[in-house]
């Protein structure tokens, strides 16, 4: 990407600790608040348009259960092997779905986000990439965008491959050169063949901090080796190393794997025997997701009874930074900035 500020700060679905996640607010709002990039979730609908929802299931974050029209949709799935039972993108068209309104996903603990609940549509990927490029303008700076491909396996098995529809994206908006477009997936499979497709720019692997990826489970069943085996120093240089279209740029990783409980030294910088590794085997690290709220930030750092109070934040957000790592997603991307920028 572009020469950003060391770490980048990415919004995490846009200002999503402010607006409902994944919306034009929440997007607008995150670059005027300092962001350097913005992280949308893809998924797709029937007709094969890539949405912006960070699961395909969503009666959590739209108001689709209000819709009496829908109520027969609501259905029963297995996703990457967990049984859910919803309203899923792929049982609608975009027309559908363009009528739906965005609500707070965790209204409990951000509830003057769920205040906005109702007010904005859902958008398309190709949406973001108008907003992305206004703000560049108007910032006279270059934004960017990292992309994650959701459920490729999945989508994949019902006839919705994400690496061809997000190829066609990238052509249709222009955005397929573009040196600010990262994507990313917990999927490496669809990472090799959205290179096989043509495309050339950064790809990183998501890491989860348990189980196993879908695609690989899909493929070798529940022996599978799980994302504990991929951060190993084996594992590292093995992604650093593969063959170009198995090859990835970086990882990104959960918060918890950055600093284990005994790395973990408030009187100093902080060393990550992760980032270290990675670094060596020549991928860049990012780390998700930076949050202030006492129910998302580690013990040590929680503060008073109330999950939605914020916490000794200011701590761990700096511990992240100093680790060494290359991007940071953040819910209020504002408060990152002003960690990594010391204001």
């Amino acid at each position: 990407m572009h020469a950003h500020s060391s770490p980048l700060v990415v919004g995490h679905r846009g200002a999503s600790g402010y607006r409902p996640e994944h919306t034009r607010a929440a997007y607008e709002l995150a670059f005027a608040l300092g962001a350097d990039a913005v992280e949308p979730d893809l998924v797709a609908t029937r007709d094969g348009v890539l949405v912006l929802r960070h699961e395909n299931e969503i009666s959590g974050t739209t108001d689709v259960a209000a819709h009496p029209e829908f109520a027969d949709r609501r259905a029963t799935k297995e996703i990457d092997g967990v049984e859910i039972t919803g309203w899923f993108t792929e049982d609608f068209t975009w027309a559908e779905l363009s009528g739906l309104r965005a609500t707070e996903r965790v209204p409990s603990l951000r509830q003057t986000s769920a205040s906005f609940d109702g007010r904005y549509p859902i958008l398309r990927f190709r949406d973001l990439v108008d907003i992305v490029d206004r703000a560049s303008d108007d910032a006279a700076r270059l934004l960017g965008i990292v992309a994650e491909l959701k459920h490729a396996t999945y989508f994949e098995s019902i006839g919705l491959p994400l690496d061809d529809l997000f190829d066609r994206e990238l052509a249709e908006t222009g955005w397929g050169d573009n040196p600010e477009l990262i994507v990313e997936s917990f999927e490496r499979t669809v990472l090799a063949k959205l290179y096989q497709r043509g495309y050339r720019g950064r790809r990183f692997y998501l890491v989860e901090s348990t189980g196993a990826p879908a695609d690989r489970v899909a493929a070798l069943g529940s022996g599978a080796a799980g994302y504990d085996q991929d951060i190993t120093a084996v594992g590292l240089y093995a992604l650093g190393a593969a063959d170009a279209a198995n090859r990835v740029d970086g990882i990104s990783v959960d918060h918890s794997l950055v600093l284990t409980a005994e790395e973990l030294d408030l009187g100093g910088d902080p060393t990550s025997e992760l980032v270290d590794t990675a670094h060596s085997a020549g991928l860049r690290v990012f780390c998700w997701t930076l949050r202030p709220e006492n129910h998302f930030l580690p013990q040590t750092f929680r503060r008073g009874e109330s999950d939605s109070a914020w916490g000794d934040w200011r701590t761990d957000f700096s511990l992240i930074m100093r680790s060494g790592v290359d991007g940071v997603f953040a819910d209020q991307p504002d408060l990152a900035v002003a960690i990594r920028d010391g204001s």
